[in-house]
């Protein structure tokens, strides 16, 4: 399921990035088929009442640094159930479940996912966040990061 909702994921990104569909209708996304079945991910599903509306992936290692922190690896709502809080649910519900350092990055091109996780983090965190823009060969684009292991 998660491959086939990783198809509407890459293709949200198809224009920003400039990705191509292959000849047999599918895009390349980069990632091994179940890369998220290894043991440091943690796959979710984001339901908008009753019906899938996305998923998430949390990683257990920074990517930018290899470090132990709670890394958004990958988040998408569909369209339809954006701009009505289900992403912002469910980011915290993410949060929630994993206490400790948090590291979330969006990429350069995405101002739109800026601006949701920059609003998300100001809420959960009360201000309590540190952004940097990160710019090498690891990532290029805003990367927040919080400790939610104490009370907030």
């Amino acid at each position: 399921m998660l491959s086939r909702l990783f198809q509407l994921y890459v293709y949200d990104f198809s224009e920003m990035l400039q990705l191509e569909i292959r000849d047999d209708g599918l895009f390349e996304f980069g990632k091994p088929e179940g890369y998220w079945n290894q043991p440091r991910y943690s796959p979710f599903l984001i339901r908008g009442g009753s019906h899938l509306a996305g998923f998430a992936v949390v990683d257990s290692q920074s990517r930018l640094t290899q470090e132990p922190v709670w890394d958004v690896n990958q988040f998408f709502v569909l369209r339809r159930y954006r701009r009505a809080g289900v992403g912002s649910r469910a980011a915290v519900a993410l949060f929630d479940r994993f206490p400790g350092r948090w590291e979330v990055r969006q990429a350069q091109q995405n101002e739109v996912a800026q601006a949701f996780w920059r609003s998300v983090i100001r809420r959960y965190t009360r201000g309590c966040f540190e952004e940097t823009v990160h710019n090498d060969g690891t990532w290029r684009g805003p990367v927040q990061r919080f400790d939610n292991g104490h009370a907030i």
